[in-house]
Order: structure tokens, then sequence, then C-alpha cells
């Protein structure tokens, strides 16, 4: 039998494909972790590994101040922000971080992207906000993350010129997050070339976020 903290190697080292196979990512920037539930650890990738090398034998175990517990290489730079978001959301089982190109370039102008489409309504019932600019390194990011997204419905935040910063119950839903991030960005990035989008009434937003969190899909004991 597998222990838990080798499923979530499997999932994580899998989840990177994701990455690539939406363009959220190039070379080896980008990275996935995934906390272990019930204990202070947390899965991520290797430092400066290129995807296609990946493999849940090189992916990093590490505790929540970013220690390295288990693993031969280096964790990923973005260790700190992914275990600050851990220690200070306890709910949040995944993180992700990509610098997919039209969510960048909102990052980029440190601008949020307003929520004017359903989609948007459906996953981040409101604008993916803007998080303040941070050093890599440190904690820093990690406390940007957190003071943006705490009590925001958005799972993702664009931290100012840098890249996209997602959450989720766990590192599938974190990676969702991300698509669905790089693609209405997109869209919306589009949208301001034709004129300016039109926006959606509050309580719509509300009402469509409510229906797709508890809602849509298959029912809960079936899954």
């Amino acid at each position: 039998m597998s222990s838990p903290i080798d499923l979530l190697r499997r999932q994580v080292s899998d989840l990177h494909q994701d990455l690539v196979r939406y363009n959220l990512v190039v070379w080896t920037a980008g990275n996935v972790s995934a906390r272990v539930p019930g204990e202070d650890l947390l899965v991520i990738k290797p430092s400066g590994v290129a995807y296609d090398e990946l493999s849940p034998e090189n992916m990093i175990l590490c505790d929540l101040d970013g220690n390295v517990v288990e693993g031969d290489h280096s964790p990923s730079s973005d260790t700190a922000a992914h275990a600050y978001v851990y220690r200070h959301m306890p709910e949040v089982g995944g993180v992700v971080h990509t610098h997919s190109t039209y969510a960048c370039a909102w990052a980029a102008r440190g601008e949020a992207v307003p929520c004017v489409l359903t989609a948007m309504a459906d996953e981040f019932g409101a604008e993916i906000p803007v998080g303040p600019f941070a050093l890599i390194g440190d904690d820093s990011i990690g406390r940007g993350i957190v003071e943006t997204l705490r009590g925001h419905r958005s799972p993702a935040v664009l931290m100012k010129s840098h890249g996209v910063f997602t959450i989720g119950k766990d590192a599938k839903a974190a990676v969702k997050a991300a698509v669905m991030c790089e693609d209405v960005a997109r869209t919306v990035h589009i949208s301001r070339q034709l004129g300016e989008p039109l926006p959606i009434a509050q309580d719509d937003i509300d009402r469509l976020n409510y229906r797709y969190q508890n809602v849509y899909g298959q029912p809960r004991a079936a899954r």
C-alpha cells in the first residue's frame, strides 16, 4: 500500500504536466505544492528541474517553515511563499504558481481582472485581485498572497509585476484555478480591445457563484 505522502508525490508530479498542457509555464518556471493532510508538511517540486524530468521520486517533502525533510534536490525557490500560505490559511490544501502570459500582462499593469464573465463569477466570485510587489527569497510573497486572498472569494491573485498564485482545497483545485485564471484573463483582455466590458450585477455574481460552488456537477454523495 502506498503511503499518503507517496500518493501526494505522484499527484503533485502529475499536476505539473497540466501546467505544461495548458501553456501556463515555460522552461522550469512555475510550481505546484500540496499540504500533507494531518501533518505540518508539504510536497513541492524541486528547483530548476525540467518538467519532463519531474517524477514522484524527485518531489521534495518540506515542513511548513520551508525546510527540507526528505528529498535529494533543493526545493522550489517559491517554497517559502507556499509554506507561509499553509501556515496562515489552514483551509488551503494546494498552492500553484505560474507565469501564464495573459494573467502576467494584467499583473505587469498592476490591474485586477474585472468580473465581467459568468465563468469568472462561477470560479472566482469576484474580480481577480492584485497583490503587492514582493521579491523572491523569503516569505514576502506569501504574506502578500495571504493579505490579498484572506476573506476574498477569488482563489487567484495576480502578484504585481510577477505572476499568478492560486489556492485550493487541494492541489488539483489550485491547478484548476490557475487554468481558469489564464483563460478569463485572455478573454477579458481581448474584450477590452473591442470596447469596455459590460459589468455583471453583484447580485447575479453572488447567485452564479453559489450555484457553481454548491449545485453544479454531480451530487456530492456520488463523487
